[in-house]
């Protein structure tokens, strides 16, 4: 094999010369969130401004300010959105084009995503930013290992675009030089998602979640402020574990708090385990070069029957809506697709299966100030997690386990956890549908 640093050099290139590489027709794909490729995208537009593309397929999760400059309308000849989870720029695109068909969501459970990715739709062309190679000729997929880490080695080109801004992170998350075809380097700073202030009914909310938190938990984390308060107000918990879909920022409190040394865990212990990071400069220094922090494809983090493995595991997500069947709308809003699966349904599963094992579905009970009750007789959109799923429902008005309980029993439960000035409606709704005599 040739020196590392020789074959970095023959494979180095402008993001022009990179991009010039790409068949006119093709299926890409590209790292999520802050390992949006930013320098390789916009040169992807440039030359889809030069109409020097025929086709290609866009499949991606959370494009955010790194592929901006693809999303416009005037390509929608040349570029087709496929989204698994949604952002403000697919949005945006909609609303310019004036039609929601211009991204055609793919739902898929992000467990699932790489071998759909890999196997059945066969990815031409992945790209990603990384980590500066190391002196063993190995680079980092930093913050997005979930399907980036199975696509960069089974595409047919692979993209890297060399950021030290990247953190390095263990696990599965390295791919040496030897595999990738062409690299650029463009050095900007990371995309940070900054944590809102907590409200009070994040606190409420998070409160009544801990009081049902153990010493020695494995926890998983969604995203927000209801998840974020829960992380807070958890510092003076002991031995806590972590095997999450999502890594974000209030982990580094606990962190700094002595409550998490992963020394429970039955799988990946003394390591604190993600598949996709998200959050400030602060997170990403923290999980750089730290041994204690691990990456794996979400094939792995988030497969159910991996998450069971760990006893005591409390999985906290939110929601958009949930019906009085106990079915879950976690992903649009009026019909609208507005985000995406993600991995919450993988963690509930995997939660109840793990030896003492809960997991937690925590929202405010209403949207749009008070004006729109988020407890309704029937979802306005897709089912996210069947009726069979939930266990725990959470609001500021109180928590229910969905778990043994019957249809009428469910209704009944739910309707108690809604805002008051709701409560008659939906009870009268219930017995319309026959949910209760």
């Amino acid at each position: 094999m040739k020196n590392i640093y020789d074959l970095y050099q023959q494979k180095l290139a402008t993001p022009t010369e990179a991009i010039a590489r790409i068949p006119r027709k093709c299926s890409l794909s590209f790292g999520l969130g802050p390992s949006n490729p930013p320098a390789l995208l916009a040169s992807l537009a440039e030359r889809a401004d030069a109409e020097d593309i025929d086709e290609i397929d866009l499949y991606y999760q959370i494009a955010k300010e790194g592929a901006k400059p693809l999303f416009k309308t005037k390509y929608l000849d040349r570029l087709h959105f496929h989204a698994n989870f949604m952002t403000d720029l697919d949005r945006k695109l909609i609303q310019e084009a004036g039609t929601s068909s211009v991204i055609d969501f793919m739902p898929c459970y992000l467990w699932q995503l790489p071998r759909v990715l890999q196997e059945l739709i066969n990815i031409d062309v992945f790209m990603i930013t990384v980590s500066p190679m190391d002196k063993h000729g190995y680079f980092s997929l930093g913050t997005s290992c979930d399907y980036s880490s199975t696509l960069a080695r089974q595409c047919k080109m692979t993209m890297v675009e060399v950021n030290e801004n990247m953190p390095r992170v263990f696990g599965e998350n390295l791919i040496h030089v030897s595999e990738i075809d062409w690299i650029v380097e463009n050095h900007k700073p990371l995309i940070e998602l900054e944590e809102r202030a907590l409200t009070e009914k994040d606190l409420l909310i998070g409160s009544k979640i801990t009081e049902m938190v153990p010493d020695g938990a494995c926890l998983q984390f969604g995203i927000g402020g209801i998840p974020n308060a829960v992380a807070k107000s958890l510092t003076n918990h002991r031995e806590l574990g972590i095997h999450t879909e999502m890594l974000s920022t209030s982990i580094v409190d606990l962190y700094e708090a002595g409550a998490i040394t992963n020394s429970r865990k039955n799988l990946h212990r003394y390591k604190t385990v993600f598949t996709l990071c998200w959050g400030t400069k602060r997170l990403y220094d923290f999980i750089d070069d730290n041994p204690a922090v691990e990456s794996y494809p979400s094939s792995h983090i988030n497969d159910p029957s991996v998450i069971q493995q760990n006893d005591n595991v409390v999985s906290v997500n939110s929601i958009i809506e949930i019906d009085l069947l106990g079915q879950v709308n976690s992903e649009s809003i009026a019909g609208h697709e507005f985000s995406g699966v993600g991995g919450q349904r993988d963690f509930m599963s995997g939660a109840f299966r793990s030896k003492g094992g809960i997991s937690f579905l925590a929202f405010y009970s209403t949207a749009r100030n008070d004006q729109v009750s988020k407890i309704v007789p029937r979802l306005t959109g897709p089912v996210t997690d069947s009726r069979m799923e939930p266990m725990y429902v959470v609001t500021e008005h109180g928590m229910a386990n969905l778990k043994g309980k019957t249809n009428s029993q469910r209704a009944l439960a739910l309707i108690e956890l809604a805002a008051p000035q709701f409560r008659q409606e939906l009870l009268t709704q219930a017995r319309e549908i026959r949910l209760i005599r």
